[in-house]
């Protein structure tokens, strides 16, 4: 099938398993909301269209120009070694390293020309997370503030709040830190209530059942669900004073907690032994024909096995999710046996031989399965990084942070496939037409699930603020 080419116009800390296991104590982030301005009357909603949202952010700022905005014309210092591919839309071509992802391209937008000034990872991380302008601008230090804006699943979370989900809003595998905490994980000063449940899966700390279920939600030795019950009815028994601001958002956290424990949904979800070995291995999740270990007998083979391709264990699970009802879903593309994508030396060996092939793998297996299971018309897949990178290759056969101009894909419920949103210039440095913000994608995709970009929150004095500063991109929509 042919691509079509749109224009368009466009305005400018996680949950972990000891926060699980601590039924009481003080609230986190959101004490201290501050004041935002309004923005006009907020439009009807449109009727919704996805029940779920995977967003892959892959850190450290993956190379556009080698994966999907391949400039075959421009000179050798902008080209660089790869070259391009056809793909299952006539006339759209894609990096050479991502064979599996061009055969499913007929199900995949892609979005060029997006664009915001931060060159920082942890300034411009937060801006992709949140759509915001940080409130210390670019700052490669910047950290987690009251007055930080939340992620794209917790403003989903907030918006949906009326919406009976056991799970609202996962991340998964890592916290990520710079050299500190990457701010635009958490839910900002929208507070305690809407934090993220983060499924920790680093190979180096994971652990897991024989067979491969998690022990994210053990309970620890000793401690039954009853004794459990007993130690949350002798809490509610303490505290019956009306709780107001963040300590009702606390208390509404712990009674979601508690829920969770309770139920077996999550833990369903997680228990990976579920699927069958031909699956994993479409995902690229261990080595072929080696099935899971039992960590009890040989933990390093387990890890290893694991490790080989932590992408294929993100998205294997994230699929798991969506069949669980999660509605947002974050997976955080942080690291691969300790690499990310900041290939400031030997991009091309970089990309080559330790990230495309797994992400490639993984990608291609998400949208695929998804769809032979009936689940891709009602999810959207979204994956993009912070910024991309220079078009002139450095000294260090490398390329630098450019948040000048990079690349998002998008699949799933709602939009077209085989479609290319924006342009960049000849030499992949700039958007030929106008600019794509962050902002944007989080306002396509709550338009997505029926909201209104423009709907108003309300901080914990009632004061209303514009959670979203940008406008859906509405050229994708099918």
């Amino acid at each position: 099938m042919p691509f079509h080419r749109g224009t368009f116009a466009n305005s400018s800390p996680a949950v972990t398993r000891r926060d699980l296991l601590k039924i009481s104590g003080a609230a986190g982030l959101g004490a201290g909301l501050v004041h935002r301005s309004v923005r006009g009357a907020a439009a009807k909603p449109r009727p919704q269209r996805i029940k779920s949202c995977i967003l892959i952010f892959y850190y450290g700022g993956p190379s556009h120009l080698d994966t999907f905005d391949i400039k075959p014309d421009a000179p050798s210092e902008v080209r660089g070694e790869f070259q391009p591919i056809a793909t299952s839309v006539s006339g759209l071509q894609i990096g050479e390293h991502l064979p599996r992802t061009a055969r499913i391209m007929h199900k995949v937008a892609v979005v060029h020309g997006m664009q915001h000034q931060m060159r920082g990872h942890d300034s411009a991380s937060y801006e992709a997370l949140t759509g915001r302008v940080p409130p210390v601008g670019d700052n490669q230090n910047f950290k987690e503030r009251p007055d930080t804006f939340p992620s794209y699943g917790a403003c989903l979370n907030y918006f949906r709040r009326n919406h009976p989900s056991l799970i609202p809003h996962v991340s998964l595998p890592f916290v990520m830190n710079n050299n500190f905490q990457t701010p635009g994980q958490t839910a900002g000063f929208l507070g305690t209530e809407f934090q993220p449940l983060l499924i920790q899966g680093d190979p180096a700390t994971m652990t897991y059942h024989a067979g491969g279920a998690l022990k994210v939600l053990d309970l620890p030795a000793g401690v039954s669900t009853g004794r459990l019950e007993s130690r949350w009815s002798l809490l509610r028994v303490l505290d019956q004073q009306p709780r107001h601001g963040t300590a009702r958002s606390m208390s509404l956290y712990q009674e979601k907690v508690f829920n969770l424990l309770r139920s077996g949904t999550l833990r369903e979800a997680l228990n990976l032994k579920q699927e069958s070995q031909a699956t994993r291995e479409r995902y690229g999740h261990g080595p072929p024909g080696q099935p899971f270990d039992d960590n009890s007998k040989s933990p390093k083979k387990a890890e290893l096995a694991i490790a080989r391709n932590l992408r294929g264990w993100n998205l294997l699970l994230a699929r798991r999710l969506v069949e669980a009802g999660v509605p947002f879903i974050n997976v955080y593309d942080y690291k691969q046996q300790g690499k990310n994508w900041d290939s400031h030396s030997d991009n091309f060996g970089y990309l080559r031989k330790h990230l495309l092939p797994s992400a490639d793998q993984a990608f291609a297996a998400l949208i695929e399965d998804l769809d032979q299971r009936g689940l891709l018309e009602t999810t959207l897949v979204m994956a993009v990084g912070e910024f991309g990178r220079t078009p002139k290759i450095n000294k260090n056969a490398g390329r630098d942070h450019w948040p000048n101009c990079y690349t998002a894909v998008m699949a799933g419920g709602g939009i077209k496939g085989g479609y290319v949103c924006g342009s960049s210039d000849r030499l992949g440095a700039y958007p030929a037409n106008s600019p794509v913000r962050p902002a944007d994608l989080q306002a396509t995709m709550l338009t997505l699930f029926g909201i209104d970009p423009a709907e108003e929150a309300r901080d914990s004095l009632g004061r209303p603020f514009a959670i979203c500063g940008g406008k859906p991109l509405e050229s994708l929509f099918s």
